[in-house]
């Protein structure tokens, strides 16, 4: 396998962690600090089981990391980029509604 095919599969999987609401939801709050299951939780409104879930994605796709403190664990992001990568994110699709709005209008002063 070349390298570059290698990168290719490495984005591709990267993007398909990424690929769930809930992680999405669990990336930002990670963005903002470390935090633990309970504190997701109340953060997302959501039962701790679907959390563990999504974490345990995000952690073997070695997007999130967890170190144990005590009874808890604390999770963080093990790459800061991944806030920069989530505001493009944000800014690609502030764009696309940007664009959508335009073209709304555009069709409104047509009638």
């Amino acid at each position: 396998m070349n390298q570059h095919h290698t990168i290719q599969q490495f984005k591709a999987d990267f993007f398909k962690a990424l690929a769930h609401p809930m992680r999405i939801r669990i990336l930002e709050a990670l963005s903002e600090g470390d935090r633990n299951v309970n504190e997701l939780q109340s953060i997302l409104g959501s039962e701790g089981s679907a959390v563990s879930q999504q974490l345990s994605v995000l952690r073997n796709k070695n997007v999130v990391s967890g170190i144990k403190d005590g009874t808890s664990v604390i999770y963080s992001l093990r790459d800061p980029l991944i806030k920069d990568l989530l505001a493009v994110a944000k800014q690609i699709f502030d764009n696309h509604l940007v664009d959508a709005i335009s073209l709304l209008e555009v069709i409104r002063n047509e009638q």
